[in-house]
């Protein structure tokens, strides 16, 4: 059974940074994808980026620049560097793995998701 567990959100003015972490059970993030995924007030979940079992990264435009996925494969952790936050950035972030070969930005791509962690950002 895979398990995600998102952790490192919390609240930060606006400029500064967050580190997301993701702990994978039940699933090698060497193997498989990771993408994050974020859901602010009122709004649809939307991509923000991913990163393949082939270390092949990917970023919404929105965040591009600013946001860095890695995978920590000792750890079996994928993480989500991010930097010059701003309130629009404010969202529930998911964490998400696929068993697909064939996946992309959508989140109907993905199979298994965290429960997600805060992240607020402040003017």
């Amino acid at each position: 059974q895979v398990q995600l567990v998102e952790s490192g959100g919390g609240l930060v003015q606006a400029g500064g940074s967050l580190t997301l972490s993701c702990a994978a059970s039940g699933r090698a993030f060497s193997r498989f994808a990771a993408g994050w995924f974020r859901q602010a007030g009122g709004k649809e979940r939307e991509f923000v980026a991913r990163v393949g079992w082939n270390d092949y990264t990917y970023y919404s435009d929105s965040v591009k620049g600013r946001f860095t996925v890695s995978r920590d494969d000792a750890k079996n952790t994928a993480l989500l560097q991010m930097n010059s936050l701003t309130p629009e950035d404010t969202a529930v972030y998911y964490c998400a793995t696929t068993d697909r070969t064939q996946y992309g930005s959508r989140w109907t791509d993905y199979d298994y998701w965290g429960q997600g962690t805060q992240v607020t950002v402040s003017s």
